[in-house]
């Protein structure tokens, strides 16, 4: 056999942070600055409204936020001389793929925490940072965006010392190293204030990593075993398991057991396998290996049936590692076939079957969600960590071609010591200073609690809320139109407490369709006085489906489609120019959040409609009728 690595050289570190808070761009910096790509190479692969390499996704290139955990390899010289290769795992930032985060954290040794100059630390902060401590990784800070004017980096730092104070990290970890940096500009300095860093790189980073994450603390000569914690596919080889090897050495061709435990089972599952490939990450690109040591990360395949969880074992010694857990669901949806009169017009996949197929192929690599049969054969009740989660999921499945309606998000509740609880979380908003008493109406109109508030520069303040989940469906929206789309709000999990107090519903009522066809401009012109509407002229429509908000707080049918009389009567005012108000389109999540328990969304590979779940108004009015004198008996 080939020498084997030396582990001391080698370096596993995971990049976490809040959402948007520059963690993408430090890694494209680093993989720039590396030295291990030809000029040119690097920018090829940019993408997206920020220039990003790492998200390579098109959904996280058009959203500008990371949605996979991603990884990649460089080799390193460092100011000893030292040759040294760093594994980086990229992880998102959103509080609803904080999944991502928990699954991949077990491959490293170490993390950077990357915390914006302005911000401090955020919700997903204290979220990642907890897992992280978790997993027994002490983190290296790098306070970034330190170019911002209204930065304060002393500040920033301290909060992050308060948070891992109160997370109860112990004196070595308090002890944590910083570098203040800039990741668009790509500088870093170990020191700040500083004068000079206009001509600086991200070395300081590099170092950081090299002399403050350990290296990996494994065994070459016990027998192998690694846990896979990423799936990815190949049309070649099906697909890849991708993990870090926890100890011994895996070859290229070696006979394996792939043992499975799930936590229902009491027995372990062990079954005989055969690695057909093996690859080992070399910068952005996998690459075919001999062999592989223990601390390194590694990509297989030749295993039909692979699962996130699974462990590769020695064939003489089949024993299990601890499966990943990962928290637990707090949002369920209902997705169920698109039965409109349009359904089929737009998309391929439309039956039940198609659906339920793309449902379990996405638990094979997703393990934050749940998937479980409906009331119906037709409907599946789907679990994730938030909207933006499942809404992921929608547009991913909107673009490969399925057609399908879903329903208003539920929050999922569950009994502790016999009390039925709720999610409630922290809820950060920052706004303009003239929007904060609406913002805070808004908040406590739900029950949300003031925690903290406090200015930050250029006239914004910092706020901080506890708030239920059930409050928090549909809040987006109204915060942005009280602060004129200037607040930026962001919430995370925080714990279950007793459900308490109504769901708060919607205020207005919304205009129904009473028949299929086109919609005209006449009838846009008429109903401009009832509210606003959520499609244009030219429109194709049928009975049942919303198309505008009223401004009272009752559901109303309207003849969108009735054409203007034609006569032979003069009219006055024929000659006059009628402006027509812009109709207001609503994002995927937006649709969702509007929605009430008895409309839907329908998603097909072209449009997003708004829908009664009862199309027929009679059919309808009878249901309403039913549900009132249930309720009143």
């Amino acid at each position: 056999m080939p020498d084997l690595p030396d582990t001391a050289s080698l370096r596993n570190v995971a990049i976490i942070a809040h959402v948007d808070h520059g963690k993408t761009s430090l890694v494209d910096q680093l993989l720039k600055q590396s030295g291990n790509f030809r000029d040119g190479e690097l920018e090829k692969l940019e993408g997206g409204q920020h220039g990003l390499i790492m998200d390579s996704n098109p959904l996280e290139r058009e959203r500008g936020i990371t949605i996979l955990s991603k990884n990649c390899a460089v080799d390193y010289v460092g100011q000893d001389e030292a040759k040294y290769r760093i594994n980086i795992i990229d992880t998102p930032g959103h509080a609803d793929f904080g999944g991502e985060v928990e699954r991949v954290l077990r491959m490293a040794d170490g993390c950077l925490l990357v915390v914006d100059a302005y911000e401090g630390p955020m919700p997903q902060t204290r979220f990642v940072l907890t897992k992280a401590l978790e997993y027994k990784l002490r983190p290296v800070v790098v306070v970034n965006k330190c170019d911002r004017p209204d930065g304060d980096p002393d500040r920033v730092s301290g909060e992050v010392f308060d948070l891992l104070a109160a997370l109860g990290a112990d004196d070595e970890t308090l002890d944590f190293p910083i570098v203040y940096a800039s990741a668009r500009d790509g500088w870093a300095v170990e020191e700040w204030p500083t004068e000079d860093y206009t001509s600086g790189t991200m070395r300081p980073v590099f170092e950081a990593i090299v002399k403050h994450v350990p290296h990996p603390d494994v065994y070459l000569e016990k027998p192998l075993q690694f846990q896979v914690t990423t799936l990815a596919y190949s049309e070649y080889v099906g697909r890849i398991g991708i993990g870090r090897i926890q100890q011994g050495v895996v070859k290229a061709g070696q006979p394996i057991a792939v043992v499975r435990q799930h936590d229902d089972e009491s027995a372990p599952k062990v079954s005989k396998a055969k690695i057909v490939t093996l690859q080992g990450f070399a910068g952005l690109a996998r690459e075919d290996r001999t062999h592989i040591a223990a601390g390194d990360l590694c990509a297989i395949s030749g295993i039909a049936d692979l699962e996130i969880g699974d462990t590769i074992c020695d064939p003489n010694y089949p024993e299990p590692m601890e499966r990943v857990t990962i928290d637990e669901p707090t949002i369920s949806m209902i997705f169920r076939i698109n039965d409109s009169p349009f359904a089929g017009e737009e998309g391929e996949f439309v039956t039940s079957r198609q659906i339920r197929a793309r449902l379990e192929r996405e638990l094979e690599h997703n393990v934050a969600r749940r998937v479980e049969q409906g009331r119906g054969a037709d409907e599946f009740v789907v679990s994730g960590r938030g909207i933006l989660h499942l809404g992921i999921l929608l547009e991913t499945m909107r673009r490969e071609g399925f057609e399908l309606s879903v329903g208003r998000p539920i929050v999922i509740v569950k009994e502790i010591d016999g009390v039925l609880s709720e999610p409630v979380e922290e809820l950060v908003i920052d706004c303009p200073e003239g929007a904060v008493g609406s913002v805070m109406q808004l908040v406590g109109e739900r029950r949300g609690e003031l925690r903290k508030m406090e200015p930050r520069g250029d006239g914004m303040t910092h706020c901080v809320f506890e708030i239920t989940s059930r409050a928090l469906i549909g809040l987006r929206g109204r915060v942005l139109t009280a602060s004129q789309g200037e607040a930026i709000m962001h919430h995370t999990f925080e714990k279950f407490e007793p459900v308490s107090g109504d769901r708060p519903e919607r205020i207005a009522g919304v205009m129904i369709a009473t028949e299929k066809g086109q919609v005209t401009g006449h009838a846009v012109e008429n109903l401009h006085d009832r509210g606003f509407l959520f499609i244009s002229p030219g429109t194709k429509v049928y009975a049942g489906q919303v198309v505008g908000e009223h401004n009272r707080d009752s559901d109303i049918p309207v003849n969108i489609c009735r054409t203007k009389q034609l006569n032979n009567i003069r009219s006055a005012n024929k000659e006059a120019t009628v402006t027509l108000k812009a109709a207001r389109s609503m994002s995927l999540e937006q649709a969702i959040e509007y929605i009430e328990d008895d409309e839907l969304v329908e998603l097909t590979p072209k449009s997003i409609r708004l829908r009664k779940r009862i199309l027929d108004e009679g059919a309808r009015r009878r249901s309403e009728r039913m549900s009132k004198d249930k309720a009143n008996a």
